[in-house]
């Protein structure tokens, strides 16, 4: 009997010798399961955006405010520099860090006036561009936009003001 214990002893071992290599290079791999589910953003507006102060003449035009804060004109339109503001929207966003996140502008919109009057607001650009990535600490997102002003009788001096949409797709 002795004899075939150790038989069996030495056909098994080199059989032990694999099962245990394979199982010790299971144990170093790491194994990675499917990862947590994305965290809502959070989006807060920081600053308006404001087409400060300017006067058109009878064609009208545009005032543009583009991302960086700076603005134009185009047609008869005057830009002044008579104490009033104009600023790009500043939204501040957090999240989870990778997450991907596009802009849907919404429809154009009049913005109406304290005398009277409407002016037709389209949502300019952004910067960064959409679709972006957060990474770690708020992202800053800067949004443009353009007034469509008309002649004086329809468009009479005074404060213009209204509401724009953009949803936040994160992806």
């Amino acid at each position: 009997m002795k004899k075939t214990e150790i038989i069996i002893f030495f056909r098994l071992r080199p059989l032990i010798t694999i099962t245990a290599a394979i199982v010790l290079w299971l144990l170093s791999i790491q194994a990675h399961g499917q990862e947590p589910p994305p965290q809502p953003i959070n989006v807060t507006l920081q600053q308006d955006l404001g087409f400060g102060a300017f006067y058109h003449y009878m064609a009208g035009g545009t005032v543009i405010i583009n991302p960086d804060g700076s603005r134009q004109a185009t047609g008869d339109i005057v830009l002044l520099n008579l104490g009033f503001a104009w600023s790009s929207a500043l939204f501040s966003i957090t999240g989870t860090s990778g997450t991907v996140v596009s802009l849907l502008n919404g429809p154009d919109v009049l913005l109406t006036g304290s005398n009277g009057g409407s002016l037709n607001f389209s949502i300019g650009d952004s910067d960064p561009p959409s679709p972006f990535v957060l990474t770690s600490g708020p992202l800053q997102l800067y949004v443009g936009g353009t007034i469509t002003v008309g002649n004086p009788a329809a468009n009479p001096p005074g404060n213009f003001s209204g509401t724009f949409d953009i949803t936040f797709i994160q992806e």
